[in-house]
């Protein structure tokens, strides 16, 4: 679907979004549906059934109970409910499933990972031409184990961007957590706003 937005011919995209371990909090509920009023489709499963987690720590407890392997599978089922025309994101815990797709699944328009970036090996190659937009703090201390990946790719891909925030928090764009930080979280929207608008 095309909008004239500020004189602007924009493409509107489907996104397939991952929540984080900390389930889906309303902070990743309102992150897509910001999405949605800037004009794209936003679906965002559920893959803890409900359960959202005061802490990561918590979050982690309760994916290892389940299986970190079954709710890969249950995040790569919930695509198969949708086309293949989508922009893959998650969120830390969800980039592992937004990435793997993305890699994977024929199809996809792009893939938006924030506060995670496994290698591009972990799935095989970066598909050629697949555009990626990377998110995540210089202090954060789980985004500091991913960094060595995220440069690797964005190094390697001429449509691959990075962008790496001052401060340490992790899930820093969820409104609904502490971590939150406004403003680096308003400057990811606006960067991911511009990515998923301008894709071909």
């Amino acid at each position: 679907m095309w909008i004239i937005a500020s004189r602007k011919l924009l493409l509107m995209t489907d996104v397939l979004l991952y929540h984080h371990i900390q389930g889906l909090t309303d902070g990743v509920r309102a992150f897509a549906d910001e999405l949605r009023e800037a004009g794209h489709t936003v679906h965002s499963p559920d893959l803890f059934e409900g359960r959202t987690f005061p802490s990561i720590e918590d979050g982690f407890a309760y994916a290892k109970e389940v299986g970190f392997e079954e709710l890969g599978e249950r995040g790569v089922a919930a695509a198969q409910e949708y086309g293949t025309d989508l922009v893959y994101a998650g969120f830390s815990f969800g980039v592992a499933i937004a990435q793997q797709l993305a890699q994977t699944r024929s199809g996809a328009r792009g893939a938006l990972f924030m506060y995670s970036c496994l290698p591009a090996s972990e799935f095989g190659a970066w598909p050629a031409g697949l555009p990626v937009q990377i998110h995540g703090k210089e202090g954060d201390e789980y985004f500091d184990e991913d960094l060595p990946a995220a440069r690797e790719l964005t190094e390697s891909e001429s449509n691959a961007e990075l962008f790496v925030y001052p401060g340490d928090q992790h899930l820093f764009a969820d409104s609904s957590l502490d971590a939150y930080d406004p403003q680096a979280a308003a400057l990811l929207m606006e960067r991911a706003k511009a990515f998923l608008g301008g894709l071909d």
